[in-house]
């Protein structure tokens, strides 16, 4: 299940560089001490000039099969979210083999803590904060706001888009494909069925979980329709009219569709974000 980012896309991420934006760069959030050597930063990016000081704002966790990835390669995600009004959280977190997985969600779950806390400061408004991540960052995003030991409580999370997210039940997908070192799975995962378990967001939907949006590719990786397919089966008593966005696209693109600010996926997020 090998899900990367090409090179490439750190040249296109600066190919729209608005200047009616501000960019905040590399804004500590950790508030305690994890394992981990390197302390992961987060880049804040909002409208310079907007008539509203309390913006909805969406946490954004990028993919990379939990072992590679950069938050600086999606600063235009941010750009072309704060040109609409949007003030937005791109996270950086330590990857695996530095981090497994519970390490790298209790990650974004103190990212989220910190933007609750501090994102008035920067025209944003804590009671409207949605989450949204792609591929694996689909997966931190779900079991940061859905697994209560991470301490993030669903009442105070508007929404959560997940963009063509892994991950969503590695239990199933780990238990007809055992870890190995390839792509630092055992590193991530172990090789224990009860973590997997534990380390699937399928297993924590309930009455609480926030309002669900999902993108899913039709080209993608046969792995995440599979788990999207679950999870949208297990998630259906509690959110009976949730349907799947299916695009014509493949994983990656299901990403890179984001560099062109007139892409459809803005307003459509954006209607989601003003829905809930």
């Amino acid at each position: 299940m090998r899900i990367a980012i090409p090179s490439l896309f750190l040249l296109l991420s600066f190919l729209l560089i608005g200047c009616n934006v501000q960019k905040i760069k590399d804004v500590p959030y950790l508030q305690t001490t994890l394992k981990s050597t390197s302390q992961p930063s987060l880049n804040i990016i909002t409208p310079k000039k907007s008539n509203s000081e309390n913006n909805p704002v969406l946490i954004f966790v990028h993919g990379g099969n939990w072992n590679s990835g950069n938050k600086e390669l999606y600063n235009f995600y941010g750009k072309n979210f704060a040109k609409k009004g949007i003030t937005t959280v791109v996270v950086g977190y330590t990857l695996s083999p530095k981090a497994d997985y519970k390490e790298m969600t209790t990650q974004i779950a103190e990212a989220i803590k910190w933007t609750q806390q501090n994102i008035s400061k920067y025209k944003g408004d804590p009671k409207k904060l949605f989450l949204t991540g792609h591929s694996a960052g689909g997966h931190l995003v779900a079991l940061a706001s859905m697994d209560p030991q991470f301490g993030i409580d669903a009442a105070t999370i508007s929404g959560i888009i997940l963009n063509d997210a892994a991950g969503l039940d590695m239990h199933h997908y780990l238990k007809q494909y055992p870890p190995t070192a390839t792509d630092n799975y055992l590193s991530t995962w172990s090789n224990d069925p009860e973590v997997w378990k534990k380390a699937s967001p399928i297993f924590y939907v309930s009455e609480n979980t926030p309002e669900i949006m999902m993108y899913v590719g039709e080209k993608t990786y046969p792995s995440i329709t599979v788990a999207n397919k679950r999870f949208l089966e297990a998630i259906k008593p509690f959110q009976p009219d949730l349907k799947p966005i299916l695009l014509n696209k493949k994983h990656i693109p299901m990403m890179t569709q984001f560099i062109w600010p007139w892409n459809n996926r803005y307003q459509e997020m954006i209607r989601f974000m003003n829905d809930n």
